[in-house]
């Protein structure tokens, strides 16, 4: 098996198996191109410490467990505010990209109790979860991560808190960033939380947004996610996010709902 979400190929990233998502076999799981566009456009130069305040991916095509090429550049430069953009690319059309607003960071001691606190118990104290859907299937769900509950379980709906760890590298031989932990696994949220069953429908992301106040410490990023469908075929799922000392954000997700 793999060792790595990704295996670099010259220029091109190469998807391995620990990539695919559940919905079809030659796609990938939006965590894994959710970290690997944050690690490029966090690679893009700055003249100081920048804080990835917001990321907002668009999946723009199912990504295709095939080669992948890269594009950067920055849309607005700044002392303390700055946008920058990561695309990847199929052997055809750019199948997703994120924009990143960064912030400048800087250290500002705040007034007491405004400190971080922890919310939920750890994961050292949740129950081990099994994939709810795609049994069976080498991917990123199912052998690239590991979910622990707190509350709820991925084979019964409605809402979950589900500590998440991302048990592989992006590339081969790197330690991933904290800010690639996080967007690995806030793509979770409408799989984790899901209310309509995955026999009778899809509910598919189109596009991920991530705010961070600040970046994870340690291995485990908590989603506190539910899903809210909507009549009209749209949904969203809202995932507060946490690690162990606190609050660090929230991500959220627009939902095309279908009937299969």
């Amino acid at each position: 098996m793999a060792e790595s979400l990704f295996e670099p190929d010259g220029a091109r990233f190469v998807p391995t198996e620990l990539s695919r998502g559940p919905w079809s076999p030659d796609a990938l799981h939006g965590g894994p191109v959710a970290a690997l566009l944050a690690r490029l456009a966090s690679g893009i130069a700055a003249e100081q410490p920048m804080h990835p305040a917001r990321l907002t991916i668009e999946l723009l095509r199912p990504v295709p467990l095939a080669p992948l090429t890269a594009t950067t550049r920055v849309l607005r430069p700044g002392r303390k505010v700055q946008l920058v953009e990561a695309s990847l690319h199929s052997a055809t059309h750019e199948v997703a990209r994120v924009t990143m607003l960064r912030i400048r960071s800087a250290v500002l001691p705040l007034p007491p109790g405004l400190g971080d606190s922890p919310v939920h118990p750890g994961p050292e104290t949740a129950t081990p979860l099994q994939p709810g859907f795609a049994q069976g299937v080498v991917g990123f769900h199912s052998h690239a991560t590991e979910h622990r509950a707190v509350r709820g379980a991925w084979n019964a709906p409605g809402p979950i808190v589900d500590w998440i760890r991302l048990r592989c590298p992006v590339l081969p031989g790197e330690t991933p960033s904290p800010l690639e932990r996080v967007a690995a696994v806030a793509d979770f949220g409408n799989g984790v939380s899901w209310v309509l069953p995955f026999d009778q429908w899809t509910f598919i992301n189109p596009d991920l947004t991530i705010a961070l106040h600040r970046l994870p410490a340690g291995e485990w990023v908590c989603l506190d996610a539910v899903t809210l469908p909507g009549p009209n075929g749209v949904g969203i799922a809202e995932s507060a996010l946490h690690d162990e000392r606190g609050r660090i954000g929230r991500a959220v997700q627009t939902l095309l709902l279908e009937r299969r």
